[in-house]
């Protein structure tokens, strides 16, 4: 991983009795940003202690393609589908300094999901 990745944190609170629906929306809809030119992978995580919160982690290329498709009508539409589940949220930006990749990194998908 570059050390110019610029990567978006979006904290999401979402609706009780919504979270299953919600896993599925956005793993449904999930294309619309992975197949944006500059998108370098998309994470959605839920909190250990909370799990009625999320973050949902991407990296891009660059602030400045991000920052294109932060305002696309492709990114519009993408929130407005994901908009009735949440309750609250926050967004945090970053420009990743360095990278350790670990010794399991070299898993793919498939790999990752089989050992969870």
């Amino acid at each position: 991983m570059s050390a110019d990745v610029f990567r978006v944190m979006l904290r999401m609170e979402i609706h009780a009795g919504k979270r299953e629906e919600f896993e599925r929306t956005w793993l449904a809809i999930g294309d619309s940003v992975t197949s944006h030119p500059a998108n370098l992978g998309q994470w959605l995580s839920r909190d250990a202690e909370d799990p009625g919160v999320y973050y949902i982690v991407s990296d891009w290329e660059s602030e400045a393609r991000f920052r294109e498709f932060e305002t696309s009508e492709r990114h519009l539409r993408h929130r407005e589908k994901l908009h009735p589940y949440r309750s609250a949220g926050a967004m945090t930006v970053m420009h990743v300094v360095s990278h350790l990749p670990g010794t399991g990194a070299a898993r793919t998908h498939e790999e990752w999901e089989a050992v969870r």
